[in-house]
């Protein structure tokens, strides 16, 4: 059975400060969650340490929001997996559209960020998606397959999650439908080949529409913006109940 992982993106939100807070409300709301379950927070870069030692021993594994595809050098604002192992970090987002969008990252960049992830023991969760002209246009499929087979090139699709987040649906309050995210999700697998590769949909997710994106066949968990700031919100996301 492929595991469930939520993940929650905070992206540039929570000082160390807020961080303690938040777990000091979030860590007794899922120590019922189900062991099926990964759950997944991503910090700002300056509060991974100190959640390192406050998700030690929870349920709580770390993510990284970015890794760099060399482990060392003059790579000003970057950052390696050799650091981030050293504060626990598990897994790492790499190809989410607001760097491909802010910063024109590529699909052969995050595939050396990939790579680099899975060479050093960290799992990448890779993001693909469409923006709402692509998909307008009739185009999502081909954007989608083109990012996979060039971002997911040379990896092993055992230790790997892509997370399908349609770039109109992140922010926006628009979801996709449960069951075209579970057919995007699909045809994903099928493209990959991997009948056991993990992919999340990610995307205006919340509480009042996580159960049924999770009944969902091709569904394997979330990729969380907005709603994984507030740890009720979140916790009732990892507590999802599905038939």
């Amino acid at each position: 059975m492929r595991r469930r992982v939520i993940a929650g993106n905070w992206k540039m939100h929570m000082t160390c400060a807020q961080a303690r807070d938040y777990m000091g409300e979030f860590l007794p709301l899922i120590e019922a969650t189900p062991d099926d379950r990964h759950v997944v927070l991503a910090p700002p870069f300056t509060a991974i340490s100190t959640m390192a030692g406050l998700a030690d021993g929870s349920r709580v594994q770390l993510a990284s929001q970015n890794v760099h595809w060399q482990s060392e050098g003059a790579f000003t604002a970057e950052i390696s997996a050799e650091m981030l192992l050293e504060h626990k970090v598990r897994y790492t987002i790499v190809g989410h559209s607001e760097p491909r969008k802010y910063f024109s990252e590529s699909d052969e960049q995050i595939n050396q960020r990939a790579r680099c992830a899975q060479a050093n023991g960290l799992i990448p969760i890779v993001c693909v998606g469409e923006s709402d002209q692509q998909r307008e246009r009739g185009e999502a499929e081909r954007v989608i397959r083109r990012q996979i087979e060039q971002g997911l090139e040379g990896l092993d699709a055992n230790r790997l999650v892509v997370a399908y987040e349609p770039i109109w649906a992140i922010g926006t309050g628009k979801t996709c439908e449960a069951s075209e995210a579970n057919r995007i999700c699909g045809l994903i697998r099928s493209w990959v080949g991997a009948m056991d590769l993990v992919i999340q949909y990610g995307g205006s997710v919340k509480p009042a529409n996580i159960d049924e994106l999770m009944a969902m066949s091709d569904i394997d968990g979330v990729l969380v913006g907005g709603a994984s700031l507030k740890p009720d919100g979140f916790a009732r996301i990892a507590n999802y109940q599905t038939p």
